[in-house]
């Protein structure tokens, strides 16, 4: 143990009084104030303060609002005062402040004086604390949502592919075995009918397979699910996308691989409905410990403090979402006729 003067010991405790953050007061009998530290002044009401130093009993009941226990989560219910020789060390009260209103805090009780029925009341203001808590649950359930999301859009890709689409293949072979019978003419003609039919049918639900997840990306990676559905894009809206990768055959964890692929999806589609244009260049790399992705145009732009979006504005903050779950950064570039700019940067460690 350090040695020390009481004279010194005194002056640290003075100190500690007058400069800590956590508001101090010393209670006496019946929760009257008797004393409190400026931080503990800067949260009471100045009426109270004033009608303490006027030598007017305060109470600490004028300002404290309940605390928490078992049974509620604000209650007078056993309350510390009447009860000083319960285990008070720390428990959660909330106090009307004379500027935010009724304010969490972690409270400790303790008895510095027996004889004398003084305590020592101490409070940390828990705003932060809880905002924190709350940002990291909204977080979290963002996430789970989205992992929701991505595993039944699996689930329903597969069973789509793997059946539905099998049966309808199925069928199709079945009729086509039929064209060969003796069959009449207009029976031929109704069978090639449904034929073309069916064929259109299993091509859409192959494309509703591969659009709600595409088999690729989870079996082979970003850069094959990437050509895949660039070159369906281009195959049904006539829309070229100039792709360059250097990852080469490189796999990253599957969280990271859907934002990527989902974020890529949803610009090209931005791209597609409002640039007025008929390509666009996605770039896809790795540098200084980062995965890199880039979706430029060179079509009509737009400006990026206009309050006037086009469409619903839900799918860049979709992006913005999806790239905060995975610690990264969007970045955003667009003027009037100059195009638009969309990087992606997401930190990935070594073994990815």
């Amino acid at each position: 143990m350090i040695p020390t003067n009481q004279v010194y010991m005194a002056e640290l405790l003075d100190k500690m009084y007058r400069n800590s953050k956590e508001a101090i007061f010393f209670i006496g009998n019946e929760g009257k104030i008797m004393a409190m530290n400026p931080a503990a002044e800067n949260i009471i009401d100045i009426e109270i303060i004033e009608q303490m130093y006027s030598n007017k009993e305060v109470s600490i009941c004028q300002t404290c609002v309940g605390y928490t226990n078992e049974e509620a989560m604000i209650s007078c219910l056993n309350c510390y005062l009447a009860n000083p020789e319960e285990d008070f060390s720390s428990f959660q009260v909330y106090f009307n402040t004379k500027d935010l209103g009724v304010v969490p805090y972690a409270a400790s009780y303790h008895t510095i004086d027996e004889l004398q029925g003084i305590h020592v009341f101490m409070l940390l203001d828990l705003t932060k604390q809880f905002k924190t808590q709350e940002m990291l649950y909204r977080s979290n359930m963002t996430k789970y949502v989205i992992k929701a999301q991505e595993d039944e859009r699996k689930r329903i890709s597969r069973e789509l592919h793997d059946s539905v689409a099998q049966e309808l293949l199925s069928s199709l072979v079945d009729l086509r075995v039929l064209k060969y019978m003796n069959v009449d003419e207009v029976v031929l003609n109704k069978l090639q009918q449904t034929e073309a039919s069916l064929t259109r049918l299993l091509e859409e639900i192959r494309h509703l397979s591969v659009e709600l997840r595409p088999a690729s990306l989870d079996d082979l990676g970003l850069e094959a699910a990437f050509r895949s559905h660039f070159k369906w894009v281009e195959k049904n809206y006539g829309f070229l996308v100039r792709f360059s990768s250097e990852l080469s055959s490189a796999r990253y964890n599957n969280e990271i691989e859907t934002v990527v692929y989902r974020i890529c999806q949803e610009a090209i589609l931005n791209a597609l409905k409002y640039a007025n244009t008929d390509e666009v260049h996605v770039t896809l790399f790795e540098s200084q410990g980062k995965l890199q992705l880039v979706v430029r145009d060179e079509g009509s732009g737009f400006n990026l403090n206009s309050r006037d979006v086009k469409g619903t504005g839900l799918g860049l903050f979709g992006m913005r979402e999806r790239t905060e779950l995975v610690h990264g950064q969007l970045m955003m570039r667009s003027e009037i006729d100059q195009g638009t700019v969309i990087h992606l940067s997401i930190p990935v460690s070594p073994n990815e």
